[in-house]
């Protein structure tokens, strides 16, 4: 479905969106568009790159005239520009409402006003139950997307759905490459809760999802991958084991805005989510305001379904959590397995 296409991706200069650049660059694609607001990013991926179907455009996920201009022309959208760390987001929420949702609110518009055939927004477990500014900011921007896609008619060129991760493995400001910096620097491995629980996927792992998401996605359905789940003890106790290091596990303490474990699928979706083999899609509610659930009917079924989170998924021991862990390139590099 790619061969002679365009592709755009909002937030181009991160982890996934290398990730995406690194499966795409050796197919028939046409053209992969990496918009974002870092020009530092960009020229570095541009000199690394070297590759004339790599094209850059600067921009703000704020300003839809710049999304517009980088918008012409394309066939799907990969949406994964974001504020994405907690605490940032924690101390300045309307500069996560501003990214997160208004800036998503822009990229759906500017899709639906060029005609672009697929829009994929990128979401996180956080967006379940958000206890935080980021969680509850990407929550909305669930929201937006399938007020949009219910919005659209039948004849619509322009399909709006979503995937929703877990903890991506190694992507920046996750837990792995601090814990990684720590153990070589000598230093005791910082755990907050040792019973914690964190979903674990690779980044090929959130790239098959995306294309998948592409590939059998109708207007507001959210994908979720299944996904095993580690304790962070496990995922330390792995760490120091791979690297043979005489590091410690030091416990801290739960930070502000952190939860014990992550939700995936919240009961209500669970009621309603189809089960494709190694994922969940979750249909949109497509009723419009005419309704009477709300008031006068409920669902039965809700109250006996549990969620899927982190604590009831396939937990990995620290063996499997080692085994997964050596599928990362970095860690590879690091132990002389590349």
């Amino acid at each position: 479905m790619f061969k002679n296409k365009i592709l755009l991706i909002t937030g181009g200069t991160g982890s996934f969106g290398n990730a995406v650049l690194n499966r795409f660059l050796g197919t028939n694609i046409k053209e992969i568009r990496i918009f974002s607001r870092d020009e530092k990013k960009q020229d570095d991926m541009r000199h690394r790159l070297n590759n004339p179907k790599v094209k850059f455009y600067l921009g703000n996920v704020r300003d839809k005239r710049s999304i517009d201009y980088a918008m012409r022309g394309v066939d799907y959208v990969f949406h994964a520009a974001a504020l994405k760390q907690v605490p940032s987001c924690e101390f300045f929420p309307i500069e996560a409402v501003n990214t997160n949702i208004l800036g998503a609110q822009n990229v759906l518009d500017s899709a639906l006003q060029f005609g672009v055939k697929r829009v994929v927004v990128l979401s996180t477990d956080k967006a379940v139950y958000p206890i935080n500014a980021m969680g509850i900011s990407k929550a909305m921007m669930e929201k937006v997307m399938i007020a949009k896609a219910r919005a659209q008619d039948d004849e619509s060129e322009t399909v709006f759905c979503g995937t929703r991760y877990g903890n991506v493995m190694a992507s920046r400001g996750s837990v792995i490459p601090l814990f990684i910096e720590q153990l070589k620097a000598g230093k005791d491995l910082t755990v907050t809760d040792p019973n914690m629980t964190r979903f674990m996927m690779t980044l090929d792992d959130a790239v098959d999802l995306v294309i998948y998401a592409f590939q059998h996605g109708k207007n507001g359905d959210m994908f979720i991958q299944k996904s095993p789940a580690s304790t962070i003890t496990d995922l330390a106790k792995a760490l120091i084991e791979l690297y043979k290091s005489d590091s410690k596990i030091r416990i801290i303490g739960t930070r502000h805005g952190e939860k014990l474990y992550e939700t995936l699928v919240n009961r209500e979706e669970m009621a309603k989510a189809i089960d494709m083999g190694d994922y969940y899609r979750v249909p949109a509610d497509t009723r419009d305001l005419n309704y009477e659930r709300y008031f006068s009917e409920g669902e039965k079924k809700v109250s006996v379904i549990e969620d899927y989170h982190s604590h009831n998924t396939h937990r990995l021991d620290v063996a499997g959590t080692k085994e997964l862990l050596l599928k990362l390139e970095m860690i590879r590099q690091d132990l002389g397995l590349v």
